[in-house]
C-alpha cells in the first residue's frame, strides 16, 4: 500500500505560489517551491487587499501578520501641473475600505508560515513538462553562479504560479500570444526616496489627465510609492527608449510643472523600478488533469482591478479545499475548483477593463468630469453617503468570500 504524501511542484514564490504551498501542505501534500530569481524578491509596490482577500487571509491565519499600512493622518489631493491641490477621496476610502499594502507584506507573512516546513529552491525554473496518466515529469534547471544543472523529477501535480509571463503556461498550454489580452496601457512604478516638495510624506497625490495619470500612494512606516500610467497605441515603441524617456513623451509636450517633474526625476534615479505593459490573461481553461495555473499566470487581472492579491490568495485557498474534498480524484478536484472560481474571475476581469481602468487613468474628459463630481460629493457628509451608495454596487463583488468552505 502506497502511504506516501502526493508531491506537488509549485513554480513561483509570489503570493499565489506561497499561498498554494501553504494550503497544499494542509491538505496532506508534499510541496516543492521553485523560483527563477536567485533570492527572495524585494517588497515591491502598492497593492490593495479587499474583503475577498481579507477573509481568505484570516482563514489561513496570516491576516495579522500581513497588517495594514493605511495611515489615518493621510490626506489625498487631486493636483494639476501647477501644483494646485484639492482634497479628494484616496484609495483607502473606496467601498470596502481595502487594506493598503506592499506586495511584500503579504509575501513575507506567507513565507514565514511556509518556509519552515517546505523546500524552496531559488535560481530554478522548469524547462520541460511531460504529463502522463500517473504523474508529471518535469525537467528543472538550477543556476548557481556560473554553474547550471538539469534534473528530472516526477510529481503528482504541477502548479504554475509564475506570473503574467508564465513558463508553466508556455510549456503546457502554448505561447503567450494566445492568452495575453493587451490593455494598451503602460505602467511605471517605484518607491520614492524623498518627499514630494510641498507635501507631507503621508499625503497621497493624484494627477489625472485624459489618457495618463500619476499616483502617489502613502504608507504607514514606509516611504510612499509612485505609479505612472498612460495609454499607448504602440507598446513596442515604449521599450525602444529608456523608461523615463517614454514617460516624458507620454506626459508631454506640456511643461511638467514642479510635482510631476520631481516624480519623473525620482523615477529616473531610482535603484529599483518597474516599467511594463498591462495585459490580462484570458484562457479557455486553467488546468489539465495534472497541471493547474493559479493567480496571474491564469487570469492576470492587472492592477486596475485592485484584486490581484486577493484572488491569488482565494484561488490558492480554494484549490486546497478542492483537493481535500477529492483526495482520490485529482481531475475532478481541478474541475470543481475552476467551475466555482471562473465566474468570479470573469467579473473581476470585466471590472478591471472598465471602471477600474478609468479610475486610475481617465480615458477622456467625461471620465475627468466624473472624477471631479466624486471629489465634490466627498466634500460633505451628505455627498459622501450619496457617493458610497452610487458606487457600492460596483465594488460588491470585491467582498465575496469565494473560497469559503
Amino acid at each position: 500500500m502506497d502511504t506516501r504524501s502526493p508531491r506537488a511542484l509549485i513554480v513561483g514564490t509570489g503570493i499565489a505560489g506561497l499561498a498554494t504551498a501553504m494550503r497544499l501542505r494542509e491538505a496532506g501534500w508534499e510541496p516543492l517551491l521553485v523560483e527563477r530569481a536567485a533570492r527572495r524578491r524585494p517588497a515591491g509596490y502598492f497593492v490593495g487587499l479587499f474583503e475577498t482577500g481579507r477573509a481568505t487571509a484570516e482563514r489561513m491565519g496570516v491576516l495579522d501578520a500581513i497588517g495594514n499600512r493605511f495611515n489615518p493622518t493621510s490626506v489625498t489631493y487631486d493636483i494639476d501641473r501647477t501644483g494646485r491641490r484639492r482634497p479628494s477621496p484616496g484609495y483607502g476610502d473606496l467601498p470596502g475600505r481595502p487594506r493598503l499594502l506592499l506586495r511584500g507584506d503579504i509575501e513575507a507573512a506567507l513565507y514565514d508560515a511556509v518556509a519552515p516546513r517546505t523546500e524552496i529552491r531559488y535560481g530554478t525554473t522548469p524547462t520541460a513538462v511531460h504529463e502522463h496518466p500517473d504523474g508529471v515529469d518535469v525537467t528543472l534547471r538550477t543556476t548557481t553562479g556560473e554553474d547550471t544543472a538539469d534534473t528530472v523529477a516526477r510529481f503528482d501535480l504541477v502548479v504554475g504560479a509564475d506570473g503574467l509571463r508564465s513558463t508553466v503556461r508556455r510549456l503546457v498550454f502554448g505561447p503567450d500570444s494566445g492568452y495575453l489580452r493587451p490593455l494598451h496601457h503602460i505602467i511605471g512604478a517605484t518607491i520614492l526616496k524623498d518627499p514630494v516638495p510641498g507635501f507631507r510624506p503621508q499625503d497621497g497625490l493624484v494627477l489625472a489627465e485624459p489618457g495618463r495619470s500619476a499616483w502617489v500612494f502613502p504608507f504607514a512606516d514606509h516611504r510612499p510609492g509612485v505609479l505612472f500610467n498612460y495609454r499607448t497605441d504602440d507598446e513596442d515603441a515604449q521599450f525602444r527608449r529608456s523608461p523615463v524617456e517614454s514617460l516624458r513623451r507620454a506626459f508631454g509636450p506640456e511643461p511638467t510643472g514642479p510635482v510631476l517633474e520631481n516624480l519623473l526625476q525620482q523615477f529616473e534615479q531610482a535603484d529599483d523600478r518597474l516599467f511594463d505593459s498591462t495585459h490580462q490573461v484570458v484562457m479557455p481553461t486553467w488546468h489539465t488533469d495534472r497541471v493547474v495555473l493559479v493567480g496571474d499566470s491564469a487570469w492576470c487581472l492587472t492592477l486596475y482591478s485592485g484584486m490581484g492579491a486577493s484572488t491569488g490568495l482565494a484561488g490558492a485557498d480554494l484549490l486546497g479545499t478542492s483537493l481535500l474534498r477529492n483526495p482520490d480524484n485529482l481531475p475532478r478536484a481541478l474541475r470543481e475548483w475552476e467551475q466555482r472560481l471562473r465566474p468570479f474571475i470573469f467579473t473581476q476581469q470585466t471590472a478591471g477593463r472598465a471602471e477600474g481602468l478609468t479610475m486610475f487613468v481617465p480615458q477622456n474628459r467625461r471620465d475627468l468630469a466624473v472624477r471631479r463630481l466624486t471629489r465634490t460629493l466627498a466634500g460633505n457628509p451628505v455627498g459622501r453617503r450619496a457617493m458610497r451608495t452610487l458606487v457600492a454596487g460596483k465594488f460588491k463583488a470585491k467582498s465575496v468570500d469565494i473560497a469559503a468552505p
